[in-house]
């Protein structure tokens, strides 16, 4: 600014003023800058609000931004074009891009292909369908629907709003392609789970000579993986290395997550593993892809490695880990993450504080699923049901059904859903409250206007049978909308061996027999009916049908976690007894049992 101050003091003409001032606020890299350089303007009666307004979005000052607009006697189509885009991408305040959008035509001026694309975009974030079909009719009266921007932004819309049929009618009117023009049709099937629709424009794409970039093959890896198509995969990845392509985060982690998919956790490795630089995302998709696939050791493992590496975990990898803990009880490496969400102000992430509460739960620690339950700012349907699920599993089946109406009262936005009513039945099951499941049942369609699914129905037959009327829950079962699953006919046979019960049982075993043949479970239940009433020949029938169809039964399996190392028990295996901390808790165990009176009950093995 002492070089401007020096120019004023020279005398120099205007004009040459003016041109140093735009200079110079071309050059400003701050808000600070900038209000001098404004001052020096307003001193000097220099009139050039656009450029002003253009560098202050550029900072991303939307306070100061607003005050220039808002200052400008007669604003032209620049001026808010150049505030619309502000608002769209720099501070996606959508709303008041509809307002500034609907102000500049009530002002008599003219939307251009500078304003609609950022229209576009903040009607399909909004979900706001009927100002984007008004929007939409405008542009193709005033002939710019041939324009690129615009379409590509029209498809994206389109398909946020998951009208397919439309985007791709967009696309296909597009007279001249480009790469961009195949990405967003591509990207909306994809992002909308049209995985074969992406994968087949995709085919077609390369069959019309576009040569594809890093978005493209993204999209393409994600419907891939939707699709369980390894083999394109592949081809993708054979694309990425033939071309020298570079393996970044967004490339690597696409490629990690679509091998996970489809169940080849090796070449998903192999990838982690071969990328040079791994930042968090890439982190997160190789520790979510070990989750979900079940291998949670080895995602408290590839956690701790990279702690090691020393890249800051992110409420994603919170979110993949505590579901890796939940799954094998790692209740140490659990709470060390409820202490880190605590200390990053995480844990106040409705995503991260609904696994805390599930992880504790399945953890066997209700009251720290009720602090981190309770401590939560904004609840939503999937927290609510977590607790009463959890509340329920651990036999607090009083407390399950009083959260319930707590959620019905104060929930605001959460409402009662299929799932909670899941948790509730299952609440009124592990109770035995026959009543209170019936009335809640019955509640769910009169009330709530759901209509009860299998997990429902399950939920019914397993009350009613463990309360022992087994012919009601037939009942249930011959009254199910569709055909009953493995589950709760298992229950049922449960009860009719506890009842003794072989009428019903016969019934069910048949059912099981055509839904499930290689169910272990089933057979040695129905043979132990036969003999507990002394029906030799049908529980030998039982046995021989099991060795026939070569049904083996599957042993026990349980973890404990010793020293940050998740130890994995099959029943029939010594193999972890050779370590003496494991062999001394064994004994201890069984001293306790044989203390409390516990006799072994060989005739259930």
């Amino acid at each position: 600014m002492l070089s401007l101050e020096m120019l004023l003091r020279a005398k120099v003409p205007l004009e040459s003023i003016t041109e140093k001032i735009l200079t110079l606020l071309k050059k400003c890299v701050s808000t600070k800058l900038v209000e001098q350089i404004h001052t020096q303007m307003l001193i000097n009666s220099i009139q050039k609000p656009n450029f002003l307004l253009s560098k202050i979005i550029d900072l991303q000052d939307f306070t100061y931004a607003s005050l220039v607009f808002h200052h400008i006697p007669r604003p032209n189509e620049y001026a808010f074009n150049v505030m619309i885009r502000g608002l769209t991408t720099t501070w996606r305040k959508y709303s008041l891009t509809l307002h500034f959008y609907f102000q500049m035509k009530n002002l008599g001026l003219k939307p251009n292909n500078f304003t609609y694309p950022f229209l576009f975009i903040s009607c399909a974030n909004l979900l706001a369908l009927s100002h984007g079909l008004a929007a939409h009719s405008s542009v193709f009266k005033i002939g710019l629907d041939v324009d690129g921007h615009v379409s590509h932004s029209l498809i994206t819309m389109y398909a946020r709003f998951g009208e397919l049929g439309s985007a791709r009618k967009v696309f296909d009117e597009i007279p001249d392609r480009d790469l961009v023009s195949w990405n967003s049709m591509i990207s909306g099937y994809s992002k909308m789970g049209y995985a074969r629709d992406a994968v087949e424009l995709f085919d077609e794409m390369r069959d019309k000579g576009f040569w594809p970039d890093e978005t493209t093959l993204v999209s393409v890896l994600g419907s891939c993986g939707d699709l369980d198509d390894i083999g394109s995969g592949r081809w993708v990845e054979g694309f990425v290395m033939e071309n020298k392509m570079e393996l970044n985060s967004f490339m690597g982690s696409a490629l990690i997550n679509m091998y996970g998919k489809c169940g080849d956790l090796v070449s998903a490795r192999r990838v982690f593993d071969g990328m040079v630089t791994r930042d968090v995302v890439t982190w997160n998709a190789m520790i979510t892809v070990y989750a979900q696939n079940g291998l949670s050791n080895e995602a408290i493992m590839l956690f701790n490695g990279m702690k090691e590496a020393g890249v800051n975990p992110d409420k994603i990898t919170l979110i993949g880990i505590l579901s890796a803990c939940a799954s094998i009880g790692a209740l140490d490496v659990g709470k060390w993450v409820d202490t880190y969400a605590s200390q990053r102000g995480l844990q106040d992430n409705i995503y991260v504080a609904t696994a805390l509460i599930d992880m504790y739960a399945k953890c066997g620690i209700i009251d720290n699923a009720l602090r981190v339950f309770e401590g939560m700012p904004v609840k939503n349907e999937v927290s609510w049901n977590a607790m009463i699920t959890a509340l329920a599993f651990h036999g607090q089946a009083r407390e399950a059904l009083s959260l319930f109406e707590r959620m019905s009262k104060e929930g605001g936005d959460a409402h009662p859903n299929e799932i909670t009513f899941v948790g509730v039945l299952s609440a009124c099951v592990h109770a035995g409250l026959v009543d209170e499941g019936c009335r809640l049942f019955d509640l769910m369609s009169t009330s709530f206007g759901l209509i009860p699914r299998i997990e429902h129905y399950s939920c019914m037959v397993d009350l009613l049978a463990r309360a022992g009327h087994l012919h009601e829950a037939w009942d249930v079962v011959e009254k199910m909308p569709e055909k009953p699953d493995e589950i709760v006919l298992g229950a049922l046979l449960g009860a009719c061996q506890k009842r003794k019960n072989v009428d019903v049982s016969q019934w069910v075993m048949q059912l099981l027999q055509d839904i499930k043949p290689t169910s272990s479970g089933n057979y040695v239940i129905s043979s132990k009916i036969y003999a507990n009433l002394r029906m030799w020949d049908e529980s030998a029938k039982m046995r021989a049908l099991m060795k026939q169809r070569g049904v083996n039964k599957t042993p026990g399996c349980s973890w404990i976690e010793n020293d940050d190392q998740i130890l994995e028990f099959h029943a029939g295996n010594d193999v972890h007894l050779s370590s003496p901390k494991v062999s001394q808790v064994f004994d201890l165990l069984n001293e306790e049992m044989k203390r409390e009176g516990y006799i072994p009950k060989v005739d259930c093995l």
